[in-house]
């Protein structure tokens, strides 16, 4: 179960909230102001990054942040306010990997309760063998199916796409994956 990180004070007057489920027909506890009765919701965070290919090879980005600093990933982040999910999952490649591509379809929609996170992967075609990483990654490089140094993957939900995306490549057609990490 999620642990949650309560709201203590209200966001638009500054009166602490209490939980209750509201009057409103809601049916989940949430933070409510007493004062001007605004309803605060805690919502899920989206990762968004890409799955980026050049011939037979992926990209992956060793982790130069915590947590699981110099463990490897995908390029992959926090979906920012005001960007697509694909658009976010470009800035993200650009940000961590500096890499040349074209940005392709939706492969992997990853649900993460336990930490309140959805994680959305993108197909992404590289253009060029030619990375200029980011100060949050240590090293982009190239790895065959073969050379992905399994035991140093960051994420679960990094290893399950790059499963499904070997899976489908060995089956020849790719698909979209929606997978439950509970």
């Amino acid at each position: 179960m999620l642990t949650r990180s309560p709201i203590k004070y209200c966001k638009n007057c500054g009166t602490a909230v209490v939980y209750r489920v509201p009057d409103d027909g809601d049916t989940r506890e949430r933070a409510v102001c007493p004062a001007c009765q605004t309803i605060h919701y805690e919502n899920p965070l989206n990762v968004v990054g890409t799955v980026p290919v050049l011939g037979d090879r992926v990209l992956l980005c060793k982790r130069n942040i915590e947590p699981r600093w110099g463990k490897w990933t995908l390029p992959a982040g926090f979906m920012e306010l005001g960007e697509t999910t694909a658009e976010g999952a470009a800035r993200e490649t650009d940000e961590e990997a500096g890499a040349q591509y074209e940005i392709g379809e939706l492969f992997t929609v990853m649900n993460v309760p336990r930490v309140g996170q959805v994680h959305l992967f993108y197909h992404a075609r590289l253009l060029s063998d030619v990375f200029a990483p980011g100060h949050e990654t240590l090293e982009a490089r190239l790895f065959t199916e073969d050379e992905i140094p399994w035991d140093e993957i960051a994420f679960r939900t990094v290893r399950e796409t790059l499963e499904h995306f070997f899976a489908d490549r060995r089956r020849g057609h790719f698909g979209v994956h929606a997978v439950n990490i509970l």
